[in-house]
């Protein structure tokens, strides 16, 4: 790293105490900039760097609401309002126990570049609380996400921040969250949130269009080896939103998904995940992967392990950050794996990144392989405020698109500065010089 982009990032590590996951974060950004830097003083001279990586605004507030017994909780909800240089703060909110600022902020930053490569209007944000939904009733559900409503409200707005779903935020959540929006506000404002049902201005396809986007990224880096998803045998992690929906995308485009897994271990499915079941057990009836085995002849859950460990052309890591480290890497090279696209944000391991750009496997990272889920959210944006919905086959047309874009612009960008197939590189540069020409032009604020 260069020397100047080091004093950057040393001074995040002073004004970040432990915040590992933004650290990480920051410093793959960083690592990657020496070459745009140097060919921008510009840059230097505005301290854009040292701008980028300071939120503009950090938010932290006390959640209380009331469990089915009738018992007082308290939570903690999030929202960083990380750069708004391109549009509105645009970025998920995610409830799960591991939640806490320095992720929230890893994730914010994240955004910020992966809202760029879009092409869409929007800033880059991210919120969410430690609540943990797992096993809540509809009614605390609801009676959460109103209290956590009642003291967000008060920082969003179509044209200043526009949350939406992640992990443990589905469609059910953003729906007692627009209620309690409406409701405090009195306005009919459907621009306020993304991910909404399509009764009431939701767009179509908004639910397939993560997984869909890191599985249309991935055959386009397969295509520059002359392969494409075609025959490939694939290994998904997770088995939320985005991994069913990766699933689905892949064997649409005849490949072989063999995994998924969650907390309690990974299926292995040699005859083919069974979309239905997999789509039944997950989204319909909030159960394990263990009801997926027991009614799937031939499937095995293996607890412990690694998923990493079963051999794959194409790997998809669609869990969380960090999930694969330098050793599920090397494994996966010795398996012959061609192409990584990263579905969840951050879950590669700098170690494990270095790995497979070492092997010469093609890598891509989150920030533009799964960009698919925010580009379709700022489409339900622009048909919020036109009134005009779209059909899922206008929405699933513009979502390739502006993957192939993505691909395309990632791609050019490690070209251009003399990295050809360094898609970290290229995706980091082009989503970072993007924001910058537009922080230099809008002065120092």
């Amino acid at each position: 790293m260069q020397q100047e982009l080091q004093e950057v990032y040393d001074e995040v590590l002073h004004r970040n105490h432990g915040e590992p996951e933004f650290h990480q974060a920051v410093r793959e950004v960083l690592e990657t900039l020496g070459p745009v830097v140097d060919k921008h003083p510009e840059y230097r001279e505005h301290a854009i760097l040292r701008r980028v990586v300071e939120p503009e605004r950090q938010i932290i507030f006390r959640v209380p609401w009331v469990d089915d017994s009738g018992r007082v909780q308290v939570n903690r909800g999030f929202r960083v309002q990380f750069n708004s240089a391109l549009g509105p703060y645009k970025g998920g909110l995610r409830f799960h126990p591991s939640v806490n600022l320095g992720i929230i902020k890893f994730l914010g930053f994240e955004q910020v570049f992966k809202n760029s490569l879009t092409g869409r209007g929007i800033g880059g944000g991210k919120g969410g609380s430690d609540f943990d939904p797992h096993g809540r009733s509809d009614g605390e559900m609801m009676r959460f996400c109103q209290s956590f409503m009642t003291e967000l409200h008060r920082h969003i707005g179509e044209h200043t921040d526009v949350p939406a779903g992640d992990i443990g935020v589905g469609g059910r959540e953003i729906g007692y969250m627009y209620g309690q929006y409406k409701r405090l506000t009195n306005r009919a404002e459907m621009g306020v949130l993304t991910g909404k049902g399509i009764p009431w201005g939701g767009s179509r396809a908004r639910t397939e269009a993560t997984g869909y986007g890191v599985v249309i990224f991935a055959d386009r880096m397969l295509n520059t080896v002359k392969q494409s998803m075609e025959g490939q045998r694939v290994v998904v992690s997770g088995a939320g939103n985005v991994a069913i929906y990766a699933v689905a995308k892949a064997q649409e485009l005849g490949a072989d998904v063999v995994t998924v897994s969650d907390s309690s271990g990974y299926v292995v499915d040699e005859a083919g995940i069974d979309l239905a079941l997999l789509q039944q057990v997950k989204e319909v009836e909030r159960g394990r992967l263990s009801d997926y085995v027991e009614r799937r002849p031939g499937a095995r859950l293996v607890q412990g392990g690694r998923v990493w460990d079963v051999p794959c052309t194409v790997a998809l890591p669609c869990a969380t950050q960090n999930e694969l480290d330098h050793h599920a890497a090397e494994t996966l090279v010795k398996n012959g794996t061609v192409v990584v696209a990263e579905g969840a944000n951050m879950p590669s391991t700098p170690d494990a990144v270095e790995v497979f750009q070492g092997a010469h496997v093609l890598f891509g990272p989150g920030k533009a392989a799964n960009a698919g889920g925010v580009a379709t959210s700022a489409l339900e944006m622009a048909q919020n405020a036109s009134r005009e919905p779209l059909t899922f086959n206008e929405v699933a047309s513009k979502l390739e698109g502006i993957m192939e874009r993505i691909h395309h612009k990632c791609a050019s960008t490690a070209e251009e500065f003399g990295s050809p197939g360094d898609y970290v590189l290229g995706a980091n540069i082009a989503g970072f010089r993007k924001v910058a020409d537009a922080m230099l032009e809008q002065g120092v604020v």
